[in-house]
């Protein structure tokens, strides 16, 4: 069997072997095409509607950067939201990558359609500036001589081509949504539009100066954009100020549900429904609960344990961690560090009382072989709750001895 065709079947069983029902071009965030070349997957893997696939066949180079950005919009939304109650989980064996959250037009939703826009634009900008991409360069428009408060300069180096990166983008990711028009879809495209309009308004004028001593006598500049971890935290922001919004009577247009608040921008995102609780894990609505969430137990934000635990209380665990101190340059040529150690507290949500479990809503336990990565051991600690016996959450923290439990 030739290398390509056993390409095929494994990327033909792992396909199969997960949902598919529901799913999302999202699933290229869990793909290497390098390796697995983009004409090989383009009718085997899920989530793609015709046009996308036409995309993927026609733009093979493209695809490797659509597939990265995919997969840097999902790295930043955890990061966005690692504090938070959902912290934007994927799910395993699943093609729509993020479950059943993303069923409901939630402020959480609204927030992965954007976040997913711009690491799409994101990534597709850049290829074209390192030059990966056969059909763009740098922006071409970025000619000649310009002014600004400081005086006059020379457009050079490489100004990103977001101009093309927008475009390929809109036409990749809103492909779905166009051929529904529905409510949902409306929505989405929005959230789409707010994405990469983030990764544009964020955009910075970079120059460097030419002249005897380093004045200023001549300046070349370019416009590159700025880093995504910055893009993320403005959408974020966005994320905060969110506009909850309903559709028009002739169903065309988006209109802000009350009346007392401000009409989104183009900028703003939007989304119809109020976003659960994120507490417990519910089979319906996709949460997977805080249950063994770690907290800041002097936090007053949504990472702190009062919040987080939703008043469950938490536990606390002494975990010995290990680190690289008093470091040293020795020549020629390497450092040389000594290993210290530190005992810290951990504090982790507990689970709920049986009584306050609804029928959807069900307790887990959460496995943990370490609490922290930098941890090499754990040095004494419990995980149990009221009414719970210690045996009931025995692979929840792995103990070794002694208890040390603190109820809030």
């Amino acid at each position: 069997m030739r290398a390509e065709e056993m390409v095929v079947c494994v990327l033909l069983l792992a396909t199969f072997c997960i949902s598919t029902v529901d799913t999302s071009w999202w699933f290229l965030s869990r793909l290497d095409i390098n390796v697995l070349g983009a004409r090989t997957i383009c009718d085997n893997i899920p989530g793609l509607v015709p046009k996308q696939r036409h995309i993927c066949q026609t733009h093979p180079d493209v695809m490797v950067s659509i597939a990265r950005g995919a997969e840097l919009g999902v790295r930043e939304c955890q990061h966005q939201f690692r504090g938070d109650r959902w912290n934007c989980s994927t799910v395993d064996r699943d093609a729509t990558v993020f479950g059943k959250v993303m069923d409901k037009s939630s402020r959480e939703a609204a927030f992965v359609y954007a976040v997913s826009a711009a690491g799409v634009m994101f990534s597709i900008t850049r290829s074209c500036s390192l030059g990966e991409l056969l059909d763009c360069a740098c922006d071409p428009k970025k000619r000649g001589f310009s002014e600004d408060s400081m005086g006059e300069f020379e457009w050079g180096g490489c100004s990103d081509n977001v101009k093309f990166g927008e475009g390929f983008t809109r036409k990749f990711v809103d492909a779905r949504d166009r051929s529904q028009r529905d409510a949902r879809a409306v929505m989405n495209m929005h959230n789409n539009r707010a994405g990469r309009r983030g990764v544009a308004k964020n955009m910075k004028m970079e120059c460097k100066c030419h002249g005897v001593s380093g004045s200023c006598t001549l300046r070349t500049c370019w416009r590159a954009m700025a880093h995504f971890r910055k893009v993320t935290d403005y959408l974020k922001r966005r994320y905060d100020g969110a506009v909850e919004v309903t559709m028009n009577q002739d169903g065309t247009r988006l209109i802000v549900s009350d009346r007392n608040h401000k009409t989104p921008t183009k900028s703003d995102l939007v989304y119809f429904e109020t976003s659960p609780d994120y507490c417990l894990a519910d089979d319906d609505t996709g949460s997977l609960g805080t249950v063994g969430r770690q907290c800041n137990r002097s936090s007053l934000g949504t990472d702190g344990c009062d919040i987080m635990c939703c008043g469950r209380g938490y536990d606390t665990t002494r975990v010995k961690r290990s680190r690289k101190c008093e470091c040293k340059f020795h020549w020629c040529c390497f450092v040389r560090c000594k290993e210290c150690s530190e005992i810290i507290d951990v504090f982790t949500c507990k689970g709920p009382s049986n009584e306050f479990v609804t029928p959807n809503q069900r307790q887990i336990n959460i496995p943990t072989s370490r609490v922290i990565d930098q941890s090499d051991n754990i040095f004494h600690g419990s995980f149990h709750g009221p009414g719970q016996s210690k045996a009931s959450n025995a692979l929840a923290i792995p103990r070794i001895s002694q208890s040390q439990h603190e109820d809030t």
